[in-house]
């Protein structure tokens, strides 16, 4: 149990910071964001993984990873778009004209 967190976690991570690499422009959030969205594109995609019978190969998994790549690159683009990056950014003052 305890392997498979940190697993997600490491895997998370690496499949996040390529994920930003791979989306043009730039991304506005934070490190603890892309980590989020690199585990949880990695969650899912292991259980589409193993849904389809697509991992758990005498090697290494390229189709299940490919997946959770691309799950990433979708989940980094959901944030930017929705303005949920930093904190501290804002988009105007309410009440004052931009």
């Amino acid at each position: 149990m305890i392997g498979a967190i940190v697993s997600a976690v490491v895997i998370g991570a690496i499949i996040g910071a390529l994920a930003r690499l791979l989306v043009p422009g730039k991304q506005n959030i934070s490190i603890g964001v892309t980590l989020v969205v690199g585990i949880v594109a990695a969650l899912i995609g292991t259980l589409i993984a193993h849904a389809f019978g697509w991992a758990d190969t005498r090697g290494i998994d390229w189709i299940e990873h490919i997946l959770q790549l691309a799950l990433a690159i979708v989940g980094v683009l959901l944030v930017t778009r929705m303005g949920m990056g930093r904190a501290g950014r804002t988009r105007g003052t309410p009440g004052t004209p931009t």
